[in-house]
C-alpha cells in the first residue's frame, strides 16, 4: 500500500482487494466457525457418552457387590456388560465391565468364558494399568486351570510397577503348581517386600510361606 498516493487509490486498492479475497475469507471464517461448533458439540457428545456409561457402571458394581448372586442378577448384570460393552466401547468403563464379567463368569464356573473376557481387554486396552490387570488375571486362571507353565509366560508381559507385588504373588502361586518350593518362596517373599514398599495391602501372602515353613516376612 506503501506505492499508493492517495486514499482514493488506496480505498480503490482495498474495493479490488475484498471483491477478489472477500468471498473466500468469509468462507474460511464460516468454516473455522463450524469447526470449533463441530469440535465442541464432538466433546458435548463424548462427554455425555462418558457420563452414561459410567452411571451404567456404577449400577453393575452395586449389582455385583454381593458374593453369592443368585441366577436373576447374574443374568441382569451379564445384561449391564453387554450394554456398557456395545454402547460405550471406547469408554473406559468398558473394559471394566469386561473385567467384572469375568469375575462373574468365574462364579458360575466358566473359566473359558472368563478367560475370553480377560483376553478381549488384554489384546485391545491401550491403558497399561487395565491391560495389566487382564494379565495378571489371566496368569490366575491359569494356575487354577492347571496349567501353571501359561501363567508364568502371562506374567512375562510388561506389567505395570504398581502391580509387582501381585505379580510375584501370582508367581509364586505359578511355582507352587509346578512343585518348584524355592522359587515360589522367592516369588512370595519378594511380593511382601513389594507390597510393604509400595504400601499395598496383600492378604494371604504370609500364610503360604508359614506352609512353607518359613517365618520370613510380614504382612
Amino acid at each position: 500500500m506503501a506505492e499508493l498516493k492517495t486514499e482514493e487509490e488506496q480505498l480503490d486498492a482495498i474495493k479490488r482487494w475484498w471483491k477478489e479475497n472477500g468471498t473466500s475469507l468469509i468462507a474460511g471464517v464460516a468454516l473455522a466457525a463450524a469447526g470449533v461448533f463441530g469440535w465442541n458439540t464432538w466433546q458435548n457428545y463424548q462427554d455425555n457418552q462418558a457420563e452414561a456409561a459410567s452411571v451404567r457402571y456404577q449400577q453393575l458394581v452395586n449389582l455385583t457387590a454381593g458374593n453369592a448372586l443368585d441366577d436373576a442378577t447374574l443374568s441382569e448384570a451379564r445384561s449391564l456388560v453387554s450394554d456398557i460393552t456395545d454402547n460405550h466401547a471406547d469408554t473406559l468403563y468398558a473394559e471394566l465391565a469386561k473385567l467384572l464379567e469375568a469375575r462373574l463368569t468365574v462364579q458360575q464356573d466358566d473359566l473359558e468364558g472368563a478367560k475370553t473376557a480377560l483376553e478381549s481387554v488384554a489384546e485391545s486396552s491401550s491403558r497399561r494399568y487395565v491391560q495389566s490387570l487382564a494379565w495378571l488375571r489371566l496368569a490366575r486362571l491359569a494356575v487354577a486351570n492347571d496349567n501353571p507353565e501359561q501363567a508364568l509366560a502371562l506374567l512375562d508381559e510388561p506389567i505395570t510397577d504398581a502391580l509387582a507385588a501381585q505379580q510375584a504373588n501370582v508367581r509364586g502361586d505359578a511355582h507352587m503348581a509346578l512343585g518348584q518350593q524355592d522359587q515360589a518362596r522367592e516369588a512370595w517373599q519378594q511380593a511382601l517386600t513389594l507390597a510393604q514398599e509400595q504400601n499395598q495391602p496383600l492378604y494371604g501372602v504370609q500364610l503360604k510361606l508359614n506352609d512353607l515353613g518359613t517365618e520370613e516376612g510380614s504382612l
